[in-house]
């Protein structure tokens, strides 16, 4: 008999070691080190079905000899997804979701799965038949295209598709799984490497795509090994507050598609409802003019949406002045009241300033810069800003105005939704003509609160 290979692991990280020690030296987690057995034998795990002669050994090809046509895509009847995705699910791609527990990854795939046109196999090795069925009704009462398998063991989940034939196949979860071949328990390092290579065999031979919810650690990376999302080729991340009914799509790696996309989602009792205006979450509706908000136009991906930031600047109540924010860098805040200390004169030194941006989203985009100004200056004078006016612009270090990028089409949602006047910088290259809305060109900061404040 052949000995049996072990090694051990970092539960935390996925770093091998020869022999066990106390601390991981890779992400210095104390005792998360276990020795789990590599591999009993060889065995192949999945036969696809294939014609002889599309088993030959690959040659490789001139470049110009190559087929660039667009590969088909599959309509998943889901418009935040398919933007996300880049248009659609790639044939025999591999997708990962991640996210929260209870956040609703496994409502979200379902009612993907029952929507779709496509014989599809949605696995789940975390609840049973009849709790699936229970949710299917509430989202989509009929569905014929969708078959239930509660099943961990991956062998016999290839058994049931060769049955079966599906389309697409979801997998609920991938830290469920378990493969004959590792001696390992479900949810280890080895398993979920081994049993995402078999699915990879599976999907690229097969040409099926297969969709993955994957669990997050503590520090909201995906539980296993790291090798887990380079394997894959999309890495999903599904994010909200569990204490609020809205949810964002982002996506982490897309081997076919952008990483800037980004989609909305409102849960409610019949499942997930998609946002097409994003503008009505992020923006407050409100009957009188408050200070410390403005209204900011931001990018993601190719979409943009309004977004209001809301400050606070009040005088310190204890010694030293605190900076708190909720979904805006704490540094570019920093770096802000520094200029505005610096440049335009405003003695903020001394006072609290908290900024919030409503909705429950961070936001990267520079271009939110001149409406975090407006608001911080509005709450310190007490003074509203007009509520039909938007902000698009960057703040230099010397107090100056910079240019961003698509201002028109920044431009074009603030006029759609209504806007009057929208600020960007002078140094922006505008062709926009016949525009209902007023572009008002600033350079300084200080142009900016002389319009706003006189």
């Amino acid at each position: 008999m052949a000995k049996v290979k072990t090694a051990f692991f970092c539960q935390n990280c996925g770093t091998q070691y020869s022999k066990w020690q106390g601390q991981c030296n890779a992400c210095k987690e104390w005792n998360t080190i276990v020795e789990e057995v590599l591999q009993k034998e060889e065995k192949p795990v999945w036969r696809a079905t294939v014609p002889a002669e599309s088993k030959r050994a690959a040659r490789p090809l001139r470049i110009k000899e190559i087929d660039a046509a667009n590969e088909q895509r599959l309509d998943t009847g889901d418009a935040e997804l398919n933007r996300v995705l880049g248009g659609g699910i790639v044939p025999g791609s591999l997708t990962l979701l991640g996210g929260e527990p209870g956040i609703g990854k496994s409502t979200l795939l379902l009612q993907i799965s029952l929507k779709l046109p496509y014989k599809t196999l949605y696995v789940s090795g975390e609840e049973s038949q009849k709790q699936i069925k229970m949710r299917a009704e509430r989202i989509t009462p009929e569905a014929d295209n969708c078959f239930i398998l509660t099943e961990t063991k991956t062998q016999n989940i290839f058994k049931q598709i060769a049955t079966i034939e599906p389309e697409v196949l979801i997998i609920d979860s991938i830290q469920t799984l378990h493969s004959d071949y590792i001696e390992a328990s479900a949810g280890s390092i080895s398993q979920i490497r081994e049993t995402t290579a078999e699915l990879i065999k599976f999907a690229k031979e097969s040409n099926v795509p297969v969709i993955l919810i994957g669990h997050i650690t503590k520090d909201g990376s995906i539980a296993g090994p790291k090798i887990l999302e380079h394997m894959v080729d999309t890495v999903l991340q599904f994010e909200g507050d569990r204490n609020h009914v809205y949810r964002i799509l982002r996506s982490l790696k897309n081997r076919f598609g952008s990483t800037a996309e980004l989609g909305i989602y409102e849960m409610l009792g019949n499942g997930l409802r998609e946002v097409t205006n994003p503008s009505e979450i992020l923006l407050s509706h409100k009957e009188e003019e408050l200070s410390g908000t403005a209204i900011a136009t931001t990018m993601e991906g190719m979409r943009p949406l309004m977004i209001e930031i809301q400050a606070l600047v009040s005088t310190a109540v204890y010694g030293t002045p605190q900076r708190s924010t909720t979904g805006y860098n704490a540094k570019r805040l920093n770096m802000v009241l520094a200029v505005l200390e610096k440049r335009a004169g405003f003695r903020l030194g001394a006072k609290d300033v908290f900024l919030n941006i409503t909705g429950g989203i961070n936001v990267d985009d520079p271009a939110i810069d001149l409406a975090v100004v407006a608001a911080i200056l509005s709450s310190n004078e007490d003074i509203p800003v007009n509520k039909d006016y938007c902000f698009a612009g960057e703040i230099g270090l010397s107090g100056e105005v910079r240019p961003v990028n698509r201002v028109e089409q920044r431009i074009l949602e603030a006029e759609k939704l209504g806007f009057s006047t929208i600020f960007v910088s002078k140094y922006n290259k505008i062709s926009l003509k016949d525009t209902l809305i007023e572009i008002k060109l600033v350079a300084k900061i200080e142009d900016v609160a002389g319009h706003l404040f006189g």
